[in-house]
Order: structure tokens, then C-alpha cells, then sequence
């Protein structure tokens, strides 16, 4: 069991390292001149930092060091403490993957291939969806599929987190709901290991956030976004695939349902236009927001929103103590920032009308 001050000085700890760092790190950037220049598909105009994802690593990682220095950390069998190591080196490993391509460039195929081993030593680890709960089915052994699923979720994640980080704010945001959701979840089935992870990890995109939305001052590049997908991926996988509750299949694609929503949506319209799925294009959710008429933190926010409520129906699935109400809740919260856009959409195309009218 991990106490509930554990919870506190992880996610405090983590929030103030990146606070207090991220300017740092985009001093240094600036000076060594590491920016990403503006491009057609882009939606930033000016040249940005984008190795955020520096101060989010090191924010998260020092925080777990310290509390586990501390002995939060102690009382764990070895085949939990087995995993919250496959977490944190695996995190680490996909950070430097995610930086190294931040600064060098990789290809998508080396990105991709350097993934799958990683994510095939966490697995060796203990980092494994060795069975799955299926509502009505009961629970089912994988057996040698334990290893490709395992592969295909861990990358899979990663690479939705990475490609829905495409506006200020966004990925840090919809990352960090989803952080919350799985914290949450993670207490309520006993998995406190998961949960103190989760609130690190949360801490860390707070202190981030706060210089990620819009106006955007830095971003936090593919270090970041590799290092966040494959921590959530990992969490929901120790906290959710595994539990013995029937419903826990669907509780990480609810979590997470929006980027990996939004990933399949745009591979599958790459594949039928007979582009590469690795082909950068404006097909995301985002874009088409956008292009929509939407300003572009309404999009974030409407993203938020929709985040929020799909995670707010993993709690009802597992009868999380007042569920309903926090569902009711998101679901007001969703329908007025829906509203909200509609009429910004409308509001405009009716201006418009009525100037080419005069």
C-alpha cells in the first residue's frame, strides 16, 4: 500500500521540476538553435522549442526517485516492483527515441522498429497483457498472442499520443485527463503502485501545460509525447487490462479513446487514398476543427471536454463512487462547449453571409 502523502509529494514534486525548468531548457534550445520552423501542415508560425518533453521526463522520474527514496515504494511484491521498473526504463528508452528523432530525425520505419524493441524488453520484464476481461466471457489466457498485443497496444499508444499533438496544448491536456482518470481507477481497484505513477506523471503536464497552451511558449516534441504515451499505456495496462473486473477491456480504450480514435480514423483515410499511413497530412481531428471555423482553443477545449466525458464512462463501468453525477457532469460540460463551437461556426458563416450580402 502506498500513503495517501505519497500521492501529494509525486504529483507536487513533479509539478514544481517542470515549472521550474522548462525555461531552462528553452534557453538552451534557443541558443543551440534546436526549434521547429514553421511548415505548411504546422500550425505555429514562428520557429518553437520543442524539447518540453526534457523537463517532463525528468520532472516525472525524479519525483518517483523521491518518493521511493522515501520508501513509498517499499512495500511492493517483486513482480509489481518487476513492472514499475519495465515502466520507468521503458519510459525513459522510448524518451530518448522520441528526442533523438526531436534532434536528428529518424525515419519512421528506425522510429518504429526501435519502439517494438523496447516495447518487447518491457514485456520480458513483466510488462504483459497476459489475459484480458471480457464482459459476458469471463476472462481469457493469451498465451503467445501475450506478446505482439502487447507490442501493438504499447506502440499503439505512443504513436496516438505523438500524432494528436498537433495545437498548443492539446496532448499535454488530453494526456493529462487521461492521467487523471487512470489515477483515479487505479484507487479504486487497489492498484496504488499505478496510481502514484499516474499522479507524477499528471504533476508533470500540469507544470507543463502552463507554458504549453495557447499562446504556446515551448512544445514538448517527440521526447515528450513518447515518453507520456508509453507511461499511460503502460498504467493501463498494470491497472486496467489485467484486473479481475469484467468490464476492464474496455475501460483503457475509453481512457484513451480519443487519440486512438483519431489515429485509426486517419490511417484508415491514408490507406484508402493510397498514402503511406506514416504520411503527414491535415486529416486529425484537429484540423478539421479548425477548418471547421473553430479558433483554435475552442478546438483544444472541445477536445478536452469529449476527453473528459468518454473517461467519465470508465468510471461508471467499474460503479466508481458517484460516477453518475461526474457523468452528468461531463456531459453538461460537453454539451456547452459543443454549443459554444456551434455557434462560433454558425455565428461566423452568418457574418459572412450577411458582409458579402451589403
Amino acid at each position: 500500500m502506498v500513503s495517501s502523502g505519497y500521492y501529494v509529494v509525486a504529483f507536487i514534486v513533479a509539478a514544481l521540476i517542470v515549472f521550474n525548468t522548462i525555461p531552462i531548457v528553452k534557453a538552451a534550445a534557443i541558443k543551440y538553435q534546436y526549434t521547429d520552423l514553421p511548415a505548411e501542415r504546422k500550425v505555429h508560425r514562428q520557429p518553437m522549442v520543442r524539447l518540453g518533453g526534457i523537463s517532463i521526463a525528468a520532472g516525472t522520474l525524479l519525483a518517483l526517485f523521491l518518493v521511493w527514496s522515501l520508501g513509498g515504494l517499499a512495500d511492493f511484491p517483486p513482480g509489481v516492483s518487476s513492472e514499475v521498473w519495465a515502466v520507468v526504463l521503458g519510459s525513459f528508452c522510448f524518451f530518448l527515441i522520441g528526442v533523438t528523432d526531436d534532434l536528428v530525425s529518424l525515419s519512421p520505419l528506425t522510429r518504429l522498429l526501435l519502439q517494438a524493441v523496447v516495447a518487447s524488453v518491457a514485456w520480458a520484464m513483466g510488462l504483459e497483457i497476459s489475459l484480458v476481461s471480457l464482459p459476458g466471457v469471463g476472462i481469457l489466457h493469451l498465451g503467445w498472442l501475450s506478446l505482439p498485443l502487447t507490442v501493438f497496444w504499447l506502440t499503439g499508444v505512443v504513436n496516438a499520443i505523438n500524432w494528436i499533438d498537433g495545437l498548443d496544448g492539446l496532448a499535454s491536456g488530453v494526456a493529462g485527463i487521461a492521467g487523471v482518470m487512470i489515477f483515479l481507477l487505479s484507487l479504486f481497484m487497489g492498484e496504488t503502485e499505478t496510481a502514484l505513477i499516474s499522479a507524477a506523471l499528471v504533476g508533470s503536464l500540469l507544470g507543463f501545460l502552463y507554458y504549453n497552451f495557447n499562446p504556446a511558449q515551448i512544445f514538448m516534441g517527440d521526447g515528450g509525447s513518447y515518453f507520456i504515451g508509453f507511461t499511460i499505456a503502460s498504467l493501463s495496462v498494470m491497472a486496467l487490462v489485467k484486473s479481475a473486473v469484467g468490464t476492464t477491456v474496455l475501460l483503457p480504450l475509453l481512457v484513451l479513446a480519443v487519440p486512438l480514435l483519431d489515429m485509426s480514423a486517419v490511417i484508415i483515410l491514408r490507406l484508402y487514398n493510397g498514402s503511406s499511413p506514416f504520411q503527414a497530412d491535415q486529416r486529425h481531428l484537429h484540423h478539421r476543427l479548425l477548418k471547421a471555423g473553430l479558433s483554435h482553443r475552442l478546438t483544444v477545449l472541445l477536445i478536452y471536454a469529449l476527453t473528459l466525458w468518454v473517461g467519465s464512462l470508465a468510471l461508471v463501468f467499474v460503479e466508481f463512487p458517484g460516477s453518475p453525477v461526474i457523468l452528468g457532469s461531463t456531459t453538461i460540460l460537453l454539451g456547452l462547449v459543443s454549443w459554444r463551437a456551434w455557434e462560433s461556426v454558425h455565428g461566423s458563416s452568418m457574418e459572412q453571409g450577411v458582409g458579402s450580402g451589403e
